[in-house]
């Protein structure tokens, strides 16, 4: 992506975003993936004002803003692709001044890279990104608990090790 940002809306948009951004990963029980879990990145901030939304959605010419019924406004980028091509390299270059938004966008990184190269797809590179996202937004709310996540992809790992090929079938 070629960051044409000028640099006092990009140092602008990286304080905000220290501040009230997150970068977050998510698991999605998906039973046609080879762990049983759609493995997913996020980032988001959300605001009452819109304004600041729209810039982070020019500026990152990515993502999607959506409002909510109490006026909120969430600007959100899900799309790997994104995440790789726009978010990770503006918050590269107008990067952040907290320590733990430094680490948080750092561990994202290393976990958007792992995917990237597929290792989701695999109960190892399950156990790798458990063990990132342990250190990632204190610990934050998890929905699944590691044991469930790993106790899942051992149970479909077996179950594609049991289901005869193709050929067998016929």
């Amino acid at each position: 992506m070629a960051d044409n940002t000028p640099e006092k809306i990009g140092w602008y948009l990286a304080g905000f975003a220290d501040g009230e951004g997150s970068f977050n990963l998510s698991f999605r029980p998906r039973p046609d993936y080879p762990t049983g879990w759609k493995v997913s990145l996020c980032f988001n901030v959300s605001q009452k004002d819109k304004v600041i939304l729209t810039l982070f959605k020019r500026h990152l010419k990515c993502g999607e803003l959506r409002g909510r019924p109490d006026g909120v406004w969430y600007y959100e980028v899900n799309n790997l692709n994104a995440i790789l091509g726009n978010v990770i390299p503006f918050f590269k270059k107008h990067h952040f001044l907290s320590a733990k938004k430094k680490r948080d966008f750092l561990k994202f990184c290393q976990l958007a890279e792992i995917i990237k190269n597929g290792e989701h797809l695999k109960e190892e590179g399950l156990k790798k990104i458990l063990e990132i996202r342990r250190e990632m937004n204190d610990g934050g709310k998890r929905r699944y608990s590691e044991t469930e996540i790993l106790r899942k992809a051992k149970e479909s790992s077996e179950t594609i090790r049991q289901t005869p090929p193709e050929e067998e079938m016929i």
